[in-house]
């Protein structure tokens, strides 16, 4: 069985004593084993600031972006051997596996080309000189420096390698080294992947380090100049909230938490035009790809009450043609959750679901599994619920189901009657709705945008071009308010903020000109 190691201070390193072990959720067969016991996180913590912090910061923002394409190039060129991985240790079909790969190496990619067009600087200038004396010599300028910290990443089970990927290519970039930390249960690809970098030299000593199994006291070795971005529950982002050095020290957080997303078909999009199909698409692709464990799954579908039996009948038409099984065996679209506990959290919460909603496909009982042996895997079918009293109802707008599981729920067919469901999920990162009615589009824009980091709708136009509110693309931002963690990843430059210290920076103006180069436009 293999043994990850975890690769901190410029070193691989075996941990001591009892192991976790990782499985093949398709067999429960045992794939490897890991362990952290032993390692010295305080000197980890200090190697990454010291060497790699350095070496970043002495990089020009094209120079940072030319790691970052390195580090593409790798994952490209070594995407079959990767997607072989995802099929063993997280349960993906092969089209799940390129989703996550891909993605990873697309938001590299998509930082690189930023970089080259940020050219030779270092920092970045914030806006114009402001003049703050009587004339306009006495100046004030806001610039963005990197931190002079580390960057602790710590990821969902979900996304290997695209969590790996967003989250520091943007901390690279901004000029902050990264210690990654995968959940243990699927960190076989996170693991494969920095040996593929650290192998190629792709990045000097100390930019990235990798933390396969539990994180040990790492998090109480952050301080003031530390960041710490997080991606799992909302229970566990409160937790690290509250731990006393990052209260104390005032460490930078971001959280990426649960959310419960929606989908809303517009009251004009009727059964059999181009924008109904989108959104049946979009809503059937969201329960079964990743076997529904994506943060930006659909989990509550709302249509107007006169089209609710059809939307019913049509999504269920198209979850029956679903495959579930054997990830690695063609024609299955379905996979297996990623671990035992999964599915136990799975099963629980369509129980619970179903104390007001009706299961109309799928549920918690035995179904027919491709290329599986009985009793194995930790497989649920794709399941549809459909609550008839959204407005009094309680679980479906409160309990995220992170699996292939959403709920149906009818509306009005007016704005305010759906802006208020919607609303009851307190915070979402992402909802989408399908209309191409004007004047509905903009009463969902300002009636829910408060309630979510990104808005996506659906329409005619667009219906052959649009990957889907399920995409994370790394030009717009990720995150969500509320329940949904409430914090902000990606979105282009914008997230280089979280790893920047933006500072004013007051004084004559010639002397500030020379040194910054921030020239009166």
């Amino acid at each position: 069985m293999e043994t990850l190691e975890s690769y901190v201070a410029g070193a691989w390193i075996t941990g001591t004593g009892k192991m976790s072990i990782l499985v093949n959720p398709t067999t429960e067969e045992a794939l490897a084993q890991t362990s952290t016991e032993g390692i010295d996180f305080a000197r980890a913590v200090a190697y990454a600031r010291a060497e790699g912090g350095p070496a970043l910061r002495a990089l020009t923002f094209a120079q940072r972006g030319e790691l970052l394409r390195a580090m593409a190039r790798i994952l490209h060129a070594n995407r079959d051997a990767l997607i072989e991985s995802a099929i063993l240790n997280a349960g993906n079909t092969r089209s799940d596996a390129k989703f996550d790969i891909d993605g990873a190496s697309g938001t590299l990619a998509h930082y690189a080309d930023l970089a080259k067009e940020l050219g030779e600087q270092r920092f970045l200038l914030d806006g114009d000189a402001v003049q703050l004396g009587r004339t306009a010599r006495f100046v004030g300028q806001h610039i963005s420096l990197p931190r002079s910290g580390v960057a602790v990443h710590v990821n969902a089970f979900n996304f290997p390698a695209w969590g790996l990927a967003e989250k520091a290519a943007c901390a690279i970039l901004a000029g902050m080294p990264v210690i990654s930390k995968p959940a243990t249960s699927t960190a076989l690809l996170a693991y494969r992947i920095v040996k593929l970098f650290t192998e190629a030299k792709a990045l000097p000593d100390g930019v990235l380090s990798l933390v396969t199994g539990s994180p040990g006291d790492l998090l109480t070795h952050l301080g003031g100049e530390d960041v710490l971005a997080f991606t799992g529950s909302s229970d566990t982002g409160k937790t690290l909230r509250l731990m006393p050095n990052i209260a104390g020290n005032s460490v930078r957080v971001n959280v990426e938490a649960d959310s419960l997303n929606g989908a809303v078909l517009g009251p004009d999009a009727g059964p059999g035009s181009d924008t109904y199909n989108m959104f049946l698409r979009d809503v059937a692709r969201d329960i079964t790809q990743k076997a529904g464990q994506k943060c930006t799954a659909i989990r509550r579908i709302f249509a107007p009450a006169s089209v609710i039996d059809q939307v019913r009948d049509d999504l269920v038409d198209r979850l029956r043609d679903a495959k579930v099984g054997d990830p690695a065996l063609d024609g299955v679209n379905v996979g297996p959750l990623a671990t035992a506990a999964q599915l136990r959290d799975i099963r629980a919460g369509i129980e619970r679901l179903a104390t007001e909603s009706k299961i109309v496909i799928g549920g918690t009982g035995d179904f027919e599994k491709v290329g599986v042996a009985a009793g194995k895997g930790y497989f649920v079918a794709p399941t549809l619920l459909v609550n008839e009293a959204p407005d009094s109802a309680r679980h479906v707008h409160d309990h995220e189901v992170f699996g292939p599981v959403a709920t149906l729920l009818p509306y009005s067919g007016k704005a305010d009657h759906v802006i208020a469901q919607v609303r009851k999920g307190r915070g979402g990162l992402v909802c989408s709705t399908y209309t191409d009615d004007r004047a509905f589009t903009a009463e969902m824009i300002f009636g829910i945008a408060p309630y979510h980091g990104r808005l996506m709708f659906g329409s005619e136009k667009i219906a052959d071009q649009a990957p889907g509110p399920g995409t994370v693309l790394p030009q717009m931002i990720h995150g969500g308010p509320g329940r949904a963690g409430g914090g902000e990843e990606l979105g282009g430059l914008r997230g280089l903020a979280f790893y920047s210290q933006r500072v004013a920076i007051q004084g004559a103006r010639p002397i500030l000109e020379a040194v910054l180069g921030a020239k009166k436009s």
